[in-house]
């Protein structure tokens, strides 16, 4: 059986297609991350991180200035204590503020930053304490509908008169 040169730029180029595939499925999916920029770590603590894993966004005005290094459970506070990786060209006041959001209405959960207005900027090492719990979804469905029963009861209970 005789191999042609075209045979082999086909293999070539199919095997080229297939990593450019696995490559974009794990960047879309937030398991790669190719930024060689050093960064300086800061950590916050929550009390509830929702759905937010290790390599999740930080965003800032929309933009990603940093990436979740890793979430642990704090057993003395009872509170989870997230890990940020900032890079170096971003710097933020001392008493800037962390939100967990989500982007979209089901999407994935990022942690978003509101600067302050500290003269002094964020060091590797510092515990930002300004911080906001994500906002789960079930337990605004809970809460309208437990109120909403609330509401349908209160009438019949007040003898059937509004």
């Amino acid at each position: 059986m005789q191999h042609s040169k075209n045979d082999l730029w086909v293999g070539l180029f199919v095997l080229l297609g297939a990593a450019a595939l696995i490559f974009l499925a794990l960047q879309s999916a937030n398991l790669l991350n190719l930024n060689f920029r050093s960064g300086y770590v800061i950590s916050a603590r929550f009390d509830n991180i929702g759905g937010l894993k290790p390599k999740s966004a930080v965003r800032s005005a929309g933009v990603v200035v940093g990436r979740v290094r890793d979430i642990t459970f704090d057993d003395a506070t009872f509170q989870a204590r997230v890990t940020l990786e900032l890079e170096n060209r971003y710097l933020f006041p001392k008493d800037s503020s962390l939100k967990i959001l989500t982007s979209g209405l089901l999407g994935d959960q990022y942690i978003g930053i509101e600067p302050g207005a500290d003269e002094h900027n964020l060091a590797s090492g510092d515990l930002v304490t300004a911080t906001q719990s994500a906002v789960v979804l079930e337990n605004l469905i809970g809460q309208f509908l437990y109120s909403k029963a609330e509401e349908n009861a209160a009438p019949a209970g007040a003898g059937g008169k509004k």
